[in-house]
């Protein structure tokens, strides 16, 4: 019997490839991992990942956010914000836990909350 696939299942990603340029918002209820430039706010109900090549200029929500790339705004993640080595932050930060390698830049404030609860919080 073939297994029935859940729409917006943790494994799902959906990908914007390196190259691709969005003028406007971007919102997705799953996980997401960007490569390309996005010129709006961007909100997201899982994990985003955005990549070494990407640049978001805008606000930016979701549960997990790792950067690699060039964000310009106010970030606010539910759990955790980690910044990468070769990631560039110019804008406040709002999560629980925040993870900042070395080489990574963040210019801004930072304010970590800890009053709201995560749903899968462990």
């Amino acid at each position: 019997m073939a297994q029935k696939h859940e729409i917006n299942s943790p494994e799902d990603v959906s990908i914007l490839s390196h190259g691709v340029k969005i003028e406007g918002n971007l919102s997705s209820e799953g996980n997401v991992r960007i490569d390309g430039v996005i010129l709006g706010n961007v909100t997201v109900n899982g994990n985003l990942t955005i990549g070494e090549t990407s640049e978001i200029k805008g606000e930016i929500k979701a549960k997990n956010i790792t950067n690699s790339g060039k964000l310009e705004g106010t970030v606010s993640a539910l759990n955790k914000l980690k910044l990468e080595s070769k990631s560039v932050l110019k804008g406040d930060i709002i999560c629980r836990t925040l993870v900042i390698e070395e080489g990574a830049f963040f210019f801004g404030n930072s304010k970590m909350n800890r009053d709201e609860k995560a749903d899968d919080e462990k």
